[in-house]
């Protein structure tokens, strides 16, 4: 195995950042003025990794904020019927709220998101309520980047980032950039930084990797050429329906191509792609395999309607990866 973990570890994995709620238009092909009506399902990209890594038959843990409010309770009762430990999670005793997302489906390719994120639970978790004994019992730790994007959940998330490194639990970081979440692209950049310099695997679009270097049109190869000099083992570069690109430190480059499907809405793809491959390196799978669960589980999310739900196992990737060979 590229990285290796301790099997004998409780969890599989552990994600710390946010959770919060998806409101998915439920009428289609219309622009959100005119969308009536919604469906509600956990969402925030942490969350959804967790949820889909219990779906693979995986035990996943999950650190973060919930609001002490209706959508808290459902946050936590939704994930914990899923199969994901949620004793860690904290309770918000300030009165911030649950983040919301509104999702728009107005084409397959025309989708967005109108997201309520202005004092919100999961951004004020803080380093203090971060336990080193549960990460310690991880095999893989998972912090996405909008947890960076505000104090004290940046701190919190560091905080997670240097347990880990202390106990030997292997880091990933999803880039998950959000623009709506940072005050600049500078700041992005710093604290992207200062994670991706500790982090083991880094998964993200190229977008987001010119991002996290503060620039425009980044080159793949200048990308890991920097971050290979620091504890990078695994770097994923996703480039839509081009297909992803994985590279090792060792010199190895692979091409995983991306699955056609009847696509319904683009969201929800990068959270299932991370769960899958995920699965994958830990169940020892080859990175070619790991690219194919990845590309097939996010090709089966885009086809339905929402995130969390739609999350598939593992009868289902491998039924799609055959079908296409």
């Amino acid at each position: 195995m590229l990285i290796k973990t301790d099997d004998t570890k409780k969890y599989d994995l552990i994600a710390v950042g946010r959770a919060c709620i998806d409101l998915n238009a439920v009428e289609f092909n219309r622009p959100m003025e005119e969308t009536m009506t919604f469906a509600k399902y956990v969402g925030g990209s942490p969350a959804n990794v967790a949820i889909g890594l219990a779906k693979l038959g995986l035990k996943p843990g999950f650190i973060g904020k919930l609001a002490d409010d209706q959508h808290g309770r459902f946050i936590k009762t939704y994930m914990t019927a899923a199969g994901v430990d949620m004793e860690e999670t904290v309770l918000d005793t300030a009165g911030h709220k649950t983040g919301l997302a509104f999702t728009e489906i107005k084409s397959p390719s025309e989708c967005s998101i109108l997201m309520y994120r202005d004092e919100v639970a999961d951004l004020y978790l803080e380093a203090s309520e971060v336990d080193e004994a549960y990460i310690k019992q991880a095999r893989l730790l998972l912090v996405s980047g909008t947890a960076l994007s505000m104090s004290p959940s940046r701190e919190a998330i560091l905080t997670a980032v240097a347990y880990a490194k202390k106990n030997n639990v292997p880091v990933v970081f999803e880039l998950d950039y959000r623009p709506y979440t940072w005050q600049s692209l500078e700041d992005t950049a710093v604290y992207y930084s200062l994670v991706a310099n500790q982090a083991d695997i880094i998964i993200g679009t190229r977008d987001e990797f010119d991002r996290l270097e503060n620039k425009e049109g980044g080159k793949n190869e200048e990308t890991i050429a920097a971050l290979f000099q620091h504890s990078a083992q695994l770097i994923v570069i996703k480039h839509g329906v081009e297909g992803s690109y994985a590279y090792t430190k060792a010199g190895d480059v692979y091409n995983g191509k991306a699955y056609k499907t009847k696509v319904l809405k683009t969201f929800g793809a990068g959270d299932s792609y991370a769960a899958a491959f995920i699965y994958a390196v830990l169940a020892g799978k080859s990175i070619e395999t790991a690219l194919k669960y990845g590309s097939a589980s996010a090709s089966i999310v885009v086809s339905k309607h929402s995130s969390s739900d739609a999350m598939p196992d593992v009868a289902a990737i491998e039924a799609l990866i055959q079908s296409h060979e």
